[in-house]
């Protein structure tokens, strides 16, 4: 049975595996070889899976706040927006911005609080 299971994990790799040297004969890993000039590999890849969790919850918003949130924190891959100029587009005061935002925030948490709450049990 033992032997099964390390069959099956045979194949994984690590990120932290070591894949040779450099001129230097410095050990290399895949995570040196993955690294790009603007970002690190390894945070883009949390990014996007933090970001996967962000847009699962937004599915307890109404069409504004969705709207709201999308523009203020950028994730329709766009720059991230201030509130005064998500009003202007919206025809709405900053201050109202600000309190959907709030409002739309605080939905997001206890949707996420009440989810991990259930993982727990």
């Amino acid at each position: 049975m033992h032997l099964r299971a390390l069959k099956k994990t045979k194949k994984d790799v690590s990120l932290q595996d070591p894949i040779g040297h450099d001129k230097e004969g410095n050990e290399i890993n895949l995570l040196d070889i993955l690294k790009s000039e603007d970002e690190d590999v390894l945070e883009h890849i949390l990014l996007t899976i933090e970001l996967k969790k962000v847009l699962k919850f937004l599915r307890v918003l109404d069409e504004r706040e969705q709207e709201v949130i999308i523009a203020r924190f950028g994730l329709n891959q766009n720059d991230e927006k201030t509130q005064r100029e998500i009003a202007k587009e919206l025809g709405i005061s900053r201050s109202y911005v600000s309190r959907i935002e709030k409002r739309a925030l605080m939905k997001m948490f206890h949707e996420f609080y009440r989810e991990e709450k259930g993982r727990g049990h």
